[in-house]
């Protein structure tokens, strides 16, 4: 008796199949394809369009506005869910399919999953060249989604119906590979996606992906534990494997037991709570004094789910210890053996319960104890500085925002950013309640990513208040899926700060030497520069034309009481505020290496060049 079968198309398939995808970790289980976001054109309109009609009980479909902020959403979406359920999202062939790559190149950086699914060219051959086919003169089988093949973790074309079934299979085991995942991509040539197959029944029963949880080897903890004890200055770097693994309460409970202090990157921020007294908050360019004063003079940095970025090291002179040495808790070996570092390759909850345990009885001195504590109080008043407003009648200042924003979330809120200046301040400055409240995309620090993916986050989390907060640059980029809050009734918070020009890139121009040339909204003046007036454009207006609701807040006072409307509403609503550009964060309290002119006329640059020479000096190789 032959087995049984269902007479579909390639796209029917396909999203019959990712409907029934789970994920499983700790006994709890998750849908891992929750849902799919897409723009429609030739390519997928008959194909994979059809197919979400045709499945529309079982599939979710999201209408997106931009395909760059489609994929920003579904990572926003992963992200918040710890990497156990993800987004699909479909594009046309052309346009529709390149503008996934950036969004896609996100994803990898960050080890998040997404999945791609563009349409592609005539696998037949029958019209060619057709609409938006790139050709190329000596590779035919070339099409425009290639460019997807070096920022995937997983890239296949699925020229022939059968060819779904390997494909899909190995897709969906890299989205839920917690040491593989990121973008994945099945590129569907739209004449193979409306193509009919007899699929086996089995093709379409529900699986469950075990996400694992692999310990470290026992000889490399052995010797991890020695490391520990035989360090007197050791400094924890905290990571975002430590959230991806759900592995907050094993870090503290090993904090807790060992006196160790711990260091956030960007993306490891709240691993710790921010009054947990051995938290220090953020570390390298953009940390705090404390942080990056231990680091200087630690013996052992251990790094739990950390990429290590020229951010986080300083571009290589933060730690500057001669004898310092590094022990890497990481689920992948890349990663791990970074900074020539001892490793402990494997999940981080679980490699720090066993670290735990294989210390038990160890504590650092007293004496070092102390001093990160009393370096953590004189950043608490660097904190309370900062964020203090005097006067309430006045033009509040960047950090003075953070200040009243701080005041109205609460632990369970998200708060999301990714470009300008405001990772920085809110790297050395913000106080992180939760392990879901800080959410930076530092990994590409991609303009534009805020508002789709708090679009994500609100999905994975309804009822919780999330906000994106954007600069006027950021905004500008990609403020188009304020259409899909409205149209999915997403009540996000958007904080939207303009400062008339790229801050961030302005006070880098000013620091090496191009004396801030191009980073202002302003008109051009006569000599050729931005110098003129501010230009007569109204983002708030922008902003309540795409269907939010906007409050605006000339003061502090009226900041504060527009947060608080702004969190307690139903709706999508922006605060908006001008901001006094007048620099009110601390300052960097490490170097990042920004190459500057080595030969110039302009005095500017020759400065620049001396205080490069100068810091580069500093740089080492750990090996």
């Amino acid at each position: 008796m032959s087995a049984a079968t269902r007479r579909l198309t390639t796209a029917q398939a396909l999203v019959r199949f990712l409907s029934a995808q789970y994920t499983e970790r700790d006994g709890v289980r998750r849908r891992l394809i929750a849902g799919t976001w897409g723009i429609f054109g030739h390519g997928n309109v008959a194909g994979i369009g059809q197919a979400l009609v045709e499945y529309a009980a079982v599939m979710p479909y999201h209408q997106g506005r931009n395909e760059q902020a489609m994929v920003h959403a579904a990572v926003g979406h992963a992200r918040q869910l710890n990497r156990l359920s993800a987004q699909a999202v479909t594009t046309s062939i052309g346009p529709g399919a390149t503008n996934l790559v950036t969004g896609a190149a996100l994803a990898t950086v960050n080890r998040l999953p997404v999945l791609l699914l563009p349409g592609d060219y005539f696998a037949s051959r029958v019209a060619d060249p057709l609409l938006q086919q790139l050709e190329h003169p000596v590779e035919a089988d070339v099409s425009v989604n290639d460019t997807l093949r070096p920022v995937s973790r997983y890239f296949d074309r699925v020229t022939r119906p059968e060819a779904l079934i390997p494909s899909a299979l190995g897709a969906v085991r890299v989205l839920a590979d917690p040491a593989e995942t990121g973008a994945v991509t099945l590129a569907l040539p739209q004449d193979v996606q409306a193509e009919a197959y007899d699929w086996p029944e089995e093709f379409f029963a529900d699986r469950v992906w075990s996400v694992r949880r692999p310990a470290p080897d026992p000889a490399e903890l052995a010797a991890a534990a020695q490391a520990v004890r035989a360090a007197r200055r050791p400094l924890i770097v905290a990571g975002g494997g430590i959230h991806h693994s759900e592995a907050e309460e094993a870090l503290k409970a090993l904090v807790d037991a060992t006196g160790i202090p711990v260091a956030s990157t960007q993306a490891g921020k709240g691993s710790l709570r921010h009054d947990h007294p051995a938290d220090l908050g953020g570390i390298g360019h953009t940390g705090t004094a404390v942080s990056d004063a231990l680091a200087r003079t630690a013996d052992l940095v251990i790094g739990v789910g950390t990429r290590y970025t020229d951010f986080t090291t300083a571009s290589g002179t933060l730690f500057q210890n001669p004898d310092v040495r590094f022990l890497n808790l990481n689920i992948t070996g890349f990663d791990a053996h970074k900074l020539a570092a001892r490793t402990l390759v494997g999940d981080a909850r679980t490699g720090l319960e066993q670290l735990t345990g294989a210390l038990a009885g160890h504590r650092v001195e007293p004496s070092y104890e102390e001093e990160y504590r009393a370096g953590k109080e004189r950043w608490e008043r660097v904190v309370e500085t900062a964020y203090r407003a005097d006067d309430d009648t006045a033009v509040p200042t960047q950090t003075q925002v953070l200040g009243a924003l701080d005041a109205v979330v609460g632990d369970e809120d998200v708060v999301i950013n990714a470009a300008g200046s405001l990772p920085g301040d809110l790297h050395k400055l913000w106080r992180a309640r939760s392990p879901r409240q800080y959410h930076l995309e530092y990994g590409y620090s991609c303009m534009g990513y805020e508002i789709p993916a708090a679009l994500g986050v609100q999905q994975a989390a309804p009822g919780t208040p999330v906000w994106a907060l954007v600069g006027d640059g950021t905004y500008l980029m990609n403020p188009t899926e304020i259409v899909t809050a409205v149209q999915e009734d997403l009540p996000v918070k958007l904080v939207l700060i303009q400062n008339h020009g790229y801050a961030s890139i302005g006070g880098l121009s000013e620091s090496v030497g191009a004396e801030r040339f191009g980073t202002a909204y302003r008109h051009r003046a006569a000599d050729g520069t931005f110098t003129g007036a501010p230009l007569p454009v109204d983002l708030a207006a922008n902003a309540a034309s795409l269907g939010m609701d906007v409050l605006r807040a000339k003061t502090v006072r009226e900041l504060r009481d527009a947060l608080a409307e702004a969190r307690a509403s139903s709706r999508p609503t922006c605060v908006y505020v001008e901001t006094d550009p007048a620099p009110t964060a601390p300052p960097a309290e490490a170097w990042w290496d920004v190459p500057v002119a080595e030969v110039s006329a302009r005095e500017a640059a020759v400065r620049a060049r001396a205080r490069y020479d100068a810091e580069a000096a500093g740089r080492r190789r750990h090996l």
